[in-house]
């Protein structure tokens, strides 16, 4: 039976120059005629598939965190949205802290096109953020108040941990199982995401979804991670690998640690390695 191998992107298989190297980009492409290869990635469709231009996908994208699981040809697999009742009710309870999150909302399910709603007054993290990597990107909507969409794809906060934690411990209390909330540090910018999803939106479960779409016992995948919103997925896979750079729990939930890092090309040598024994 064929294997599937799914990584995660940022810190885990692109380069911190927020590209995929030359050397990765050439493995992937020699072994797809023998093995599936994806990603589980909080990227969206559109710019997953900048990233991964010239590379060969055949098996189903993990995208938006496991909010959504869908082919290269858009044809949508899963989608796990929240409601605008619940995410205005959540932006409310993070006034209560000062701090108002980016919404991410999907437009149009044939195009899969998104929009990047900012709040009004951002704070410094989020003002380096969008001016670094997104002042070009047309998704991006400045609202002059921040609110839900019918189709809510995920909530996020950039904050200090200080702030962030107590938060996070707050909407878990008022919105129990309404939501799935997943704290993590960004270690390049020096702060911490929030995010908030649909309770069944996260990677694990979308892992499950692509598993019966191809017909591939979860036993026979191997998923690739750093951070917080790659260990459930970990804990279900049948091999998980964690690259040298990734955080301590994830770690801990491995089954595999690898002595390289995202910025030498982990996942790619640890691809060559394994499908050169077969």
């Amino acid at each position: 039976m064929q294997q599937l191998f799914i990584t995660d992107l940022d810190h885990t298989f692109l380069h911190s120059s927020q590209r995929v190297t030359q050397f990765s980009r050439d493995i992937w492409n020699s072994l797809t005629n023998k093995t599936l290869l994806s990603v589980a990635t909080a990227r969206s469709f559109n710019k997953t598939q900048e990233f991964l231009h010239g590379m060969h996908l055949k098996a189903p994208l993990i995208l938006l965190d496991g909010a959504m699981v869908v082919t290269t040809e858009k044809k949508v697999i899963d989608l796990k949205i929240l409601s605008k009742k619940v995410t205005d009710a959540v932006i409310e309870e993070g006034k209560k802290f000062n701090i108002e999150p980016f919404i991410i909302s999907l437009n149009d399910k044939k195009t899969l096109s998104e929009t990047f709603s900012l709040p009004p007054i951002m704070n410094s993290f989020q003002s380096y953020l969008i001016d670094k990597s997104y002042s070009t990107d047309p998704r991006i909507s400045y609202k002059s108040k921040i609110e839900g969409a019918e189709d809510t794809l995920k909530i996020v906060y950039m904050a200090e941990e200080s702030l962030l934690r107590p938060l996070a411990e707050h909407l878990q209390k008022t919105f129990d199982n309404v939501v799935e909330i997943k704290l993590s540090p960004e270690n390049y910018m020096g702060c911490w995401f929030l995010t908030i999803l649909h309770p069944l939106g996260d990677k694990a479960h979308a892992l499950h979804k692509v598993s019966e779409y191809l017909d591939i016992p979860l036993a026979k995948i191997t998923v690739f991670g750093d951070s917080i919103n790659d260990i459930e997925m970990f804990k279900i896979a049948g091999t998980s690998v964690a690259v040298s750079n990734a955080l301590d729990e994830v770690k801990n939930e491995a089954s595999i640690i690898l002595p390289h890092s995202n910025d030498e090309d982990a996942v790619a040598k640890y691809l060559l390695s394994v499908n050169s024994e077969d």
